[in-house]
């Protein structure tokens, strides 16, 4: 199902404290952006799982883990300490103490990240990482990634997965990676929905009950207004 901005109303704008959104879908349809600004609008609390992910394959190219090698990721997988900050204007994290917000982002990480995360005990316990930080949101939370709708939290109040045409997307991420080719991120993208939604446990996939909301020709804030409504509306029904 696909839905279009509407007006926000006053209550729309207000939700309890201990509403859980799961927002799901690919890169470059506006996952992060919307669901931080969302979280700050409606004072929760944020977790980026993506970056979680990031932080463990950053974790295992520093320390000589063959990422091509599932059985030695999952040797490694409980050895980094990973510890996500969940304030939506200063999200962070950290990885042994270290500030890693900055190195997975590099595009060694990024063209490393779903190998790492396909692999099993790494789901499995960055899954039970994710469920624990959305059960000490005490004021709710906005919990953005691939699987959080199908996986990591069934039963979230309201689920949004988001979704954009491939040249959108290819627009969007080159825009964020200055000087990187259109055509080579486009390809990026595909290669990596290809890789999330085909693996074996917990891929890339819309909940039944999502709302889906097409992003292409949306702007930003139009997104951001729609997703607010969704929430307020989900909540002003119970």
């Amino acid at each position: 199902m696909s839905t279009t901005v509407e007006t926000v109303s006053a209550a729309a704008r207000t939700a309890p404290a201990a509403v859980i959104v799961a927002i799901d879908g690919p890169s470059g349809t506006g996952k992060s952006s919307t669901s931080k600004a969302v979280a700050a609008q409606l004072g929760l609390s944020y977790l980026d799982t993506g970056a979680q992910y990031r932080a463990i394959t950053w974790w295992m190219l520093n320390n000589g883990i063959d990422v091509q090698n599932p059985a030695e990721i999952a040797t490694a997988a409980s050895k980094p300490v990973i510890v996500s900050g969940t304030d939506p204007s200063a999200p962070t994290i950290t990885v042994d103490g270290e500030d890693a917000s900055g190195p997975i982002r590099s595009q060694e990480v990024t063209s490393k990240v779903s190998a790492v995360s396909a692999v099993p005990e790494v789901r499995a316990l960055i899954t039970e990482l994710q469920r624990s930080i959305a059960r000490e949101a005490e004021r709710g939370i906005v919990v953005e990634g691939r699987d959080i709708g199908t996986t990591v939290l069934p039963d979230a109040d309201i689920k949004i997965f988001l979704t954009a045409s491939p040249e959108a997307r290819a627009a969007r991420r080159s825009g964020e990676l200055k000087g990187s080719d259109l055509a080579a991120t486009r390809e990026a993208l595909v290669k990596r929905d290809a890789a999330d939604s085909g693996r074996k446990t917990s891929p890339l996939a819309k909940a039944a009950d999502a709302v889906e909301v097409d992003t292409t020709d949306l702007t930003l804030a139009q997104v951001i207004e729609c997703v607010v409504t969704l929430v307020g509306e989900k909540q002003a029904a119970k």
